[in-house]
């Protein structure tokens, strides 16, 4: 399986996000569009990235009961993104619901990958607000394990639990991990987090990374040294 750097355009309009792609004029980067993008603009945002050539990811993390998620996945099955997501948590029939919905008439789809615990949240968070008791490790492989059960393609999880998603669920499960900051950078309001160099030697097989590329003095050296750091 092919690695690589996904881009996290986490901008609120249209205008923003243009002017950061055209910045772009060798590469197409694969491109996350998350909830703040896709509130402001809504599905046509999707369209026109697309149509410029890039891979999206469209980071939407649905959590509900199954029948929504099932018909709000065939609705985001025709936007033709290469990746979409939900929460573990919602359970395994909501994730096999997801995959039903997001299944086309041709038997094709989007990846769908889960949520595991975001990388904002660690133990005494988890355990003091949400009230799971187990370690954090073991939730985020339990959740793993429950989406490799239901059909996903992978997970979302922290770079320092790749691993031992991998180990757990075989070395074809995806990892997608944001959490991405280099060495000499601000680690922001995340609190398991690594390097792109440090995450390709534990096993992340698409990073994902924001501040550190959006909001560089130059995004596209920036994008250049995750690409250098994670692939070559």
């Amino acid at each position: 399986m092919g690695k690589d750097v996904i881009i996290a355009c986490d901008f609120d309009s249209k205008e923003a996000v243009f002017g950061f792609l055209d910045k772009f004029t060798e590469e197409k980067p694969f491109v996350k569009i998350g909830m703040e993008l896709y509130y402001a603009e809504g599905p046509a945002i999707v369209r026109e990235i697309k149509a410029r050539g890039h891979r999206i990811f469209l980071d939407l993390k649905l959590h509900d009961i199954p029948n929504t998620v099932r018909k709000s996945m065939a609705v985001l099955s025709r936007l033709d993104v290469d990746m979409c997501n939900l929460h573990a948590a919602g359970t395994a029939a909501m994730m096999q619901a997801a995959l039903e919905g997001l299944t086309r008439e041709d038997g094709t789809r989007p990846m769908l990958i889960a949520v595991t615990q975001l990388t904002s949240t660690d133990q005494e968070r988890m355990q003091n607000e949400l009230l799971i008791n187990a370690p954090i490790d073991r939730v985020v492989m339990h959740y793993a394990e429950n989406a490799a059960r239901a059909g996903l393609d992978g997970v979302v999880c922290s770079p320092l639990e790749a691993e031992k998603v991998h180990s757990a669920c075989g070395k074809d499960f995806v990892t997608v991990t944001p959490g991405i900051r280099f060495a000499d950078g601000d680690v922001g309001d995340q609190v398991r987090v690594t390097t792109p160099a440090r995450a390709k030697e534990i096993g992340s097989d698409y990073i994902v990374v924001g501040r550190p590329i959006t909001a560089a003095p130059d995004p596209v050296a920036a994008y250049r040294r995750c690409v250098s750091e994670f692939i070559d």
